[in-house]
């Protein structure tokens, strides 16, 4: 059984230790919301494995020379990318599944103004109010 990476299971000390880094610089990073961790009922800090690796992520651009409003900036973005990543996924999935199950109820045909209309199987479209109608289906 796999263990959920999101899940917030490390209480400061040990995250610090994971990061190796001290744990008041993770309370630092808690207060500029540049790694924020799930809170326990006691308002106790609890990280996930993700946290941790979003930690040592900061960790190497420090050393890289950003800032760290950079650094926030920088892991916003990344996450930013990541759920529109998931969004293009989600509307690649329903367009293929639209695509394969095609509606049988809808069918498109030319308006008499020359507009795409959306009818039922056997249904013409309805002339404009005082056009010529040179073919009229029987009522």
């Amino acid at each position: 059984m796999a263990i959920d990476p999101y899940a917030p299971i490390f209480v400061i000390s040990v995250a610090a230790e994971l990061a190796e880094m001290h744990p008041q610089t993770l309370r630092q990073y808690d207060r500029l919301g540049i790694v924020s961790p799930s809170r326990q009922g006691g308002r106790q800090r609890r990280y996930s494995q993700r946290d941790v690796e979003t930690l040592r992520e900061v960790q190497r651009l420090s050393k890289d020379g950003v800032s760290l409003e950079g650094i926030k900036r920088i892991l916003e973005l990344e996450n930013q990318v990541t759920a529109l990543r998931a969004r293009v996924t989600e509307l690649q999935a329903e367009l293929a599944n639209t695509r394969r199950v095609p509606d049988p109820r809808r069918i498109f045909a030319a308006g008499i103004a020359g507009d795409v209309v959306s009818l039922a199987r056997g249904q013409r479209p309805e002339p404009r109010p005082g056009a010529l109608v040179l073919w009229s289906p029987q009522r």
